[in-house]
């Protein structure tokens, strides 16, 4: 298959959903707090979690419905988990995204608003693009900002390791109880949380609709496209922090504008002054993009599920789900104020301790009767999912035991 970018659409807004805290956050942290020691953690998660997120294109163009589709016919209980976890989860989530992305935005475009300000504008032109630009819109974007993110931080990797000094160590480190946290923490937004497998079947319906040769075997080309992207820049994220940010001294700030400053400075103290409004741009547009996906995501996600349970009540239920979103996002952000830390624990804690839910829903779905049988997973396939169930319990259990 010849590499066509029009082809590609979902797989970059599973990237672009990615590539956020997970990688600008928690990526970046890894390398300036334990250097090279955890991409064993990086590549692990990754690798684990791979089928499960790779379960929402196959089941989606193998059967052309989403897999909350699917999960109705697993049981409604099954949905009303689902339906539940989100509404406990998603406004931790949107406020996660959205306080680093109005902390980059006071950074780059001056501290005269506060963050709390920008946190209310960032979300009213969201809401704008989605309402007006619709999902077509958001797939044309997502295509220029993950090429230039992509490019932006490979050569600011570049540039790091020509400037970096100290002697470079890969030997691969586990915290310790202490740090126990951080651990999950990263690997719970590592790329992302699981739920996005649901989000990423409604984005590939969604592309159907406007490409009919998008089929089973293209979907999965375009997803592993865009999860080879997020791989590539956590690893690159994780270096930056390891090169420029390890044994400096240095620690990052749990506020959001301070933290946003710091990780500028970070990108500029490797490429030199002149790249300032690049990164900044770059490092902004991921958090934009992540705070729009999501945005779009979570709403489109909570209409499909209210259908399915109570069916056509609502007629602009997605309309009514982005403002109950916005709002709730609002209400914390000014409760916490800017305690961009705390909040991002609390968010990726939640998603590691619920990824074993998803992964179990999403193999059973796939390996039913309810997949036609020439889309269901390869032996190695399934062997990959049963490791990666092990380790998501294992590490959830392990993690609740020394709490």
């Amino acid at each position: 298959m010849g590499f066509n970018l029009k082809k590609i659409g979902p797989g970059l807004l599973f990237a672009g959903a990615a590539i956020g805290v997970s990688h600008l956050v928690q990526s970046t942290r890894a390398g300036a707090d334990f250097g090279f020691g955890l991409i064993w953690a990086l590549l692990l998660v990754n690798i684990f979690k791979y089928p499960f997120f790779q379960f929402g294109p196959r089941y989606a163009m193998a059967t052309g419905e989403t897999l909350l589709d699917g999960y109705k016919k697993l049981g409604k209980s099954v949905l009303i988990a689902y339906f539940a976890l989100t509404f406990a989860t998603m406004f931790t989530i949107q406020t996660a995204v959205t306080i680093v992305t109005a902390g980059l935005a006071k950074s780059i475009f001056g501290d005269f608003i506060s963050t709390e300000i920008w946190t209310v504008i960032i979300l009213s032109i969201c809401f704008i693009i989605l309402i007006i630009g619709k999902y077509s819109f958001l797939d044309k974007l997502m295509k220029f900002i993950i090429i230039t993110l992509t490019i932006s931080t490979i050569v600011a990797v570049y540039f790091a390791f020509q400037n970096t000094s100290q002697q470079i160590s890969i030997t691969q480190v586990f915290p310790n109880a202490m740090e126990f946290g951080f651990l999950i923490a990263f690997m719970g937004w590592m790329p992302a949380p699981l739920d996005i497998s649901i989000w990423h079947s409604l984005w590939a319906i969604e592309k159907k609709k406007s490409d009919t040769e998008f089929t089973v075997k293209s979907s999965l080309f375009d997803f592993n496209v865009g999860y080879f992207a997020t791989i590539i820049l956590g690893l690159g994220f994780l270096t930056l922090g390891a090169l420029v940010m390890f044994q400096s001294g240095e620690d990052f700030s749990g506020k959001a504008g301070e933290f946003s400053n710091q990780l500028i400075s970070m990108y500029t103290k490797s490429l030199g002054d002149w790249s300032y409004i690049i990164i900044g741009i770059a490092a902004f547009t991921t958090m934009f993009s992540t705070t729009l996906t999501t945005l779009d995501a979570s709403p489109r996600a909570m209409a499909k599920t209210t259908t399915l349970l109570f069916g056509d009540i609502l007629k602009r239920s997605y309309l009514m789900w982005i403002l109950i979103l916005i709002t709730g996002t609002i209400l914390i952000f000014f409760f916490l104020k800017s305690e961009m830390g705390l909040l991002i624990k609390i968010a990726t804690i939640l998603s590691f301790l619920t990824a074993p839910f998803y992964a179990i829903i999403n193999y059973r779905l796939i390996s039913s009767n309810h997949t036609p049988k020439a889309w269901r997973p390869s032996m190695k396939l399934h062997v990959l999912s049963w490791m990666g169930i092990l380790f998501l319990i294992g590490f959830s259990i392990w993690y609740l035991t020394i709490l």
